[in-house]
């Protein structure tokens, strides 16, 4: 695939990323993708390896390596590099139902695995699957098709994030009836309320939901199931009925002081400065959102949404902010014990650390640290926080590691606004109670391992409701596997083709 020396002959080049003292001032995508030249060039770079991790999609020492979607990589690499870009975007949405939003938003695991970065700089992937989308938007590839034949069938798909989606796309490209229900005013789920404008424009996701609309899906918002519409009522309307409401509780910390006011889950956060921002024509406007501006902000959780949390501040115009995050940090580069193909365990300092470093001249995250107590003022609101260091310890009842507090390291520093960003804990109790599905320990909702119904007749559950807090690709392989799921179980065969 590609050209048999690209990978030699030319160096890795990504979307160009607008200064971080630029794009803090607005909450746009601040990408500028490669030319149409440039991008075939890249696709050369693809180098015919033996075995393409890319798109494996396994798990290797307890984690991904290669696209969970089993995105084709070779064939669209070699597809571009030889200009044949609607026949790229063809084998592209073959695994992919929405490269409009893994193009933007994934981690991209197929570029961790890639054969090139065992000895160098990966494939540009991800910028090659947004170079193939975008092109397919401007050239109308990627128009609405709607479905000539109906089955007869009805299924009702609870949550419209990425797995509700999927599973709304597969299954109405078969011929069912499909109708999305959301709680929230507009469609989207995380990506629409979880995932910040910078890195996903809400217009993308509107893009894509009103070709959905135009193909025969039905999208039903503001209607939250087990509270405005009754799950005995939609299993009597519906032939099924696939649960896909994310893992939607927030993991808190408990310590004193945590009643106080202008203590925020991350989400919480970042949905009022979407919300807003809609609302204001992309300016934000006082008072109608939680705001950083000029606030000593801490940020407590080191992951994704914890940065998404600092780039939202640095935006509303924060005095400081500081990020915790509680295990070490991570090495530079790969270790011995942590070889290729394996996900890279290394650190990553993300746009909003990288906008935090540019203006206040220092990384905000502190490594080994948590909260102890919150401290309020006389009015009630956060004053001050009380921090203390932690260290790897065995316990030796479970002989697990755990991080344990080191003794007399306690500090304190003043904070004005606290988002928690610590993990989610899965899902609602109202939902599952409703449908009278049984929940794991994790309160996933439990199935047979591997499948996707549960031990209610006729329901079915799919994304971070199933697996727990993950990726939107995860999220999605598990929207189209669940829909064959179910299209077998209505027609006693499918032939949706998954993989």
């Amino acid at each position: 695939m590609g050209k048999a020396t690209g990978f030699m002959d030319y160096e890795r080049q990504d979307k160009i990323a607008e200064e971080p003292k630029e794009r803090i001032k607005h909450f746009n995508e601040f990408h500028t993708p490669l030319s149409r030249e440039e991008q075939e060039r890249q696709g050369a770079r693809c180098m015919a390896c033996g075995v393409p991790f890319c798109q494996a999609g396994q798990m290797i020492a307890g984690m991904a390596s290669g696209c969970p979607l089993h995105n084709l990589v070779p064939e669209w690499n070699d597809l571009i590099y030889h200009g044949n870009w609607e026949e790229a975007y063809h084998r592209l949405k073959k695994t992919n139902n929405f490269p409009e939003f893994t193009s933007r938003v994934c981690p991209a695991l197929c570029e961790a695995a890639c054969t090139c970065s065992l000895n160098g700089d990966s494939v540009s992937t991800k910028a090659n699957e947004y170079g193939i989308i975008e092109n397919a938007y401007e050239q109308g590839y990627a128009s609405a098709k709607p479905v000539k034949v109906r089955t007869g069938k009805k299924v009702a798909i609870v949550g419209s994030g990425p797995s509700g989606l999927a599973a709304a796309d597969m299954l109405n490209r078969r011929g069912h009836s499909v109708t999305v229900y959301e709680r929230e005013d507009k469609v989207g789920g995380l990506l629409r309320y979880g995932i910040p404008n910078m890195k996903l424009e809400k217009q993308i996701i509107d893009r894509k939901i009103a070709i959905m609309e135009e193909e025969g899906i039905t999208f039903v918002t503001g209607c939250n199931i087990g509270k405005d519409k009754k799950a005995s009522t939609l299993l009597k309307e519906f032939d099924r009925v696939i649960l896909c409401c994310g893992a939607s509780n927030p993991r808190d910390i408990k310590v004193p002081g945590r009643d106080a006011k202008g203590i925020y889950f991350a989400v919480d956060f970042l949905k009022s400065t979407t919300k807003a921002l809609w609302a204001n024509k992309m300016q934000l406007k006082d008072g109608t959102y939680i705001s950083a501006k000029g606030k000593r902000v801490m940020v407590i959780g080191g992951g994704d949404t914890g940065n998404d949390c600092v780039g939202t501040s640095m935006r509303h115009g924060a005095k400081s902010v500081l990020q915790l995050e509680m295990m070490p940090k991570a090495p530079d580069e790969r270790t011995e014990m942590n070889p290729w193909p394996e996900w890279p365990r290394i650190c990553k300092t993300d746009y909003g650390q990288q906008e935090a470093i540019a203006v206040f001249g220092k990384d905000p995250r502190e490594y080994q640290t948590t909260v102890k107590e919150f401290k309020k003022d006389k009015d009630g609101n956060v004053c001050k926080a009380v921090l203390v260091k932690l260290e790897s310890k065995k316990d030796e009842k479970t002989g697990r590691t755990m991080m344990a507090e080191v003794a007399g390291s306690e500090y304190t520093v003043d904070v004005d606004l606290v988002l928690i960003a610590a993990g989610f804990l899965g899902s609602e109790s109202y939902v599952t109670k409703a449908f009278g599905v049984n929940v794991n320990e994790r309160t996933n909702v439990a199935t047979p391992t591997g499948e996707y119904h549960t031990n209610m007749k006729d329901v079915f559950t799919a994304g971070d409701m199933h697996r727990g807090q993950s990726l939107v690709v995860w999220a999605i392989r598990e929207g189209r596997e669940a829909a064959q799921e179910v299209d077998i179980s209505l027609m006693g065969y499918t032939n949706m083709n998954i993989q």
